[in-house]
C-alpha cells in the first residue's frame, strides 16, 4: 500500500474537527497546538517521500551509510533544501463555539473552507449542553474553586427536592423571558406552535437563555447539574451556581464545567490531543463533515429566531 504524499492529505484537510479542551487551557493556545502538530505532520509525510528504503553497505575502507535518494526528483524541491514545506500560517484555523479557562469539554475548529462550515454553526447558535459541579458553604471571590474564599455558610438545611424546585422555578423563569421578547403569551396557540418548531432563539446573541436545568448528582455540599442553553460564556454558568446558593439560602461556587454537547457533536467524537495526529484528524475531520451533511437540514429548520 502506498502511502499518501503530503499534497493529498493537505487536499483533504476541509472541514469540521471535534477536540477535547482540558481545563485551564485556552481557546488560542489549543488552535495553535493542532495548527503545529497538524503541520509538523505534513512536513514529516514530506520528508519521507523523497527517501527510498535502503540497506547499510560496508567495504574494506570506512564508509559513511547514507540515504538513496530517489533519482527522479528534482532535488531544488528536497525538503533539506527548500526547508519546511507546511507552515502555521499557510493553515486557517477557526473555532465555531469558545470555552473559557476553566470550561473543558467538546469544541469544533473549522480548517481551511472548513471555517465556513464552523461560521454556519457558530451563526446557527446551536444548543449545548454542561455538566457544571458546585459546593454548597462557600463563596469565593471569583465564584470558582481557586477564588478566595471570602464566606462560609451552613448547607445540611437544603433538601434534594428543595433543590429540584428552585431549578425548576429558573427554568420556568427562562422560558417565560423567551416568549415575553417574542411578545407572545405563553398560554396561546402561536407559542405551542412556536415551541413545536424548535428552541426559540434570541436575536441578540448575547442574551443567555436556559432551556434545561437539573440536578443529576447531589451528595451534599457537592452537586452536579446539567444545563441544556444557547448564547451562554463561562462568567454566566458561575453567577448561575452564586444564584443557586443565594436561592437556597446558602452560598456556593462552582467546582467544574464540562461542554458535553454541542449542537450534534459529543465528547465521544472529541479527539484528545495525544491523538491529534494527521491521519486521527483525517478521521475525524471524515466523521464530523458526515454528520453535518446528515444533519444540515435539521440545522436550518431548526434556526428560528425572535423578530
Amino acid at each position: 500500500m502506498v502511502a499518501p504524499n503530503s499534497s493529498a492529505l493537505w487536499n483533504a484537510l476541509k472541514g469540521i474537527v471535534c477536540v477535547y479542551k482540558p481545563p485551564e487551557t485556552s481557546v488560542r493556545k489549543l488552535r495553535t497546538q493542532l495548527i503545529l502538530k497538524i503541520c509538523a505532520s505534513l512536513n514529516e509525510a514530506d520528508e519521507n517521500q523523497f527517501y527510498r528504503p535502503f540497506k547499510p553497505y560496508t567495504s574494506s575502507t570506512t564508509e559513511l551509510i547514507q540515504k538513496s535518494v530517489d533519482r527522479s526528483i528534482d532535488l531544488k524541491e528536497h525538503p533539506l533544501v527548500y526547508g519546511p514545506k507546511f507552515d502555521e500560517l499557510d493553515l486557517p484555523v477557526s473555532w465555531s463555539n469558545y470555552l473559557g479557562w476553566n470550561t473543558s469539554g467538546v469544541l469544533l475548529f473549522g480548517l481551511r473552507s472548513g471555517t465556513q462550515f464552523a461560521k454556519y454553526i457558530r451563526e446557527n447558535r446551536s444548543t449545548r449542553a454542561y455538566r457544571i459541579k458546585g459546593v454548597f458553604g462557600q463563596a469565593t471571590d471569583n465564584g470558582f474553586k481557586n477564588g478566595k474564599v471570602i464566606e462560609r455558610s451552613t448547607w445540611r438545611h437544603i433538601k434534594h427536592f428543595q433543590f429540584d424546585r428552585i431549578l425548576s422555578s429558573m427554568q420556568a423563569a427562562h422560558q417565560k423571558k423567551m416568549f415575553e421578547m417574542c411578545g407572545v403569551d405563553m398560554q396561546s396557540q402561536l407559542a405551542y406552535e412556536l415551541a413545536a418548531q424548535g428552541p426559540i432563539r434570541p436575536v441578540n446573541s448575547k442574551i443567555p437563555i436556559v432551556y434545561g436545568i437539573k440536578c443529576v448528582e447531589y451528595e451534599g455540599p457537592g452537586f452536579t447539574l446539567e444545563i441544556q442553553c444557547i448564547n451562554e460564556y463561562e462568567s454566566y454558568l458561575v453567577e448561575l451556581i452564586q444564584e443557586i446558593g443565594i436561592r437556597l439560602h446558602s452560598t456556593a461556587h462552582c467546582t467544574g464545567i464540562k461542554c458535553i454537547r454541542h449542537s450534534y457533536f459529543t465528547l465521544d467524537h472529541a479527539l484528545l490531543s495525544k491523538h491529534w495526529d494527521i491521519n486521527n484528524v483525517l478521521k475525524n475531520l471524515n466523521m464530523c463533515n458526515s454528520i453535518l451533511e446528515e444533519n444540515e437540514h435539521v440545522l436550518k429548520q431548526k434556526s428560528i429566531a425572535l423578530r
